[in-house]
């Protein structure tokens, strides 16, 4: 198991930017894809963004294409999510999770960091 602590939300202004982290103990980072997901009250859980365990590939959800770019750094065992152009619907709290290499699920989570954007 990875454990996963995330940090880095609050509250922002509709067009401003925030920088979520994620830190990673307990494993080899390395060997694992990782991704962000978000949920909102009364919705379900969206995927958001993923990257490879080298970084060498990422994937966005439709909503935050060209807004969020995630990224990694393996000797900090951290990866990121920057989030541009925010709107009040990027309101929701923000999940971190990992998935071993081989693994078909994302099998390790975060406890959320929430994000509120205001108009």
């Amino acid at each position: 198991q990875v454990q996963l602590v995330e940090s880095g939300g609050g509250l922002a202004q509709a067009g401003g930017s925030l920088r979520l982290s994620c830190a990673a103990s307990g494993r080899t980072f390395s060997n694992y894809a990782m991704a962000w997901f978000r949920q909102a009250p009364e919705k379900e859980r969206e995927f958001v963004a993923g990257i490879t365990s080298r970084g060498g590939r990422t994937s966005y959800g439709d909503s935050v294409k060209d807004r969020f770019t995630i990224s990694r750094d393996n000797a900090k065992n951290t990866v990121y999510l920057q989030m541009n152009s925010l709107k009040p619907e990027d309101t929701a709290v923000y999940y971190c999770a990992a998935r071993l290499l081989g693994s078909d699920s994302y099998n390790n989570w975060g406890q959320g960091t929430q994000v509120t954007v205001s108009s």
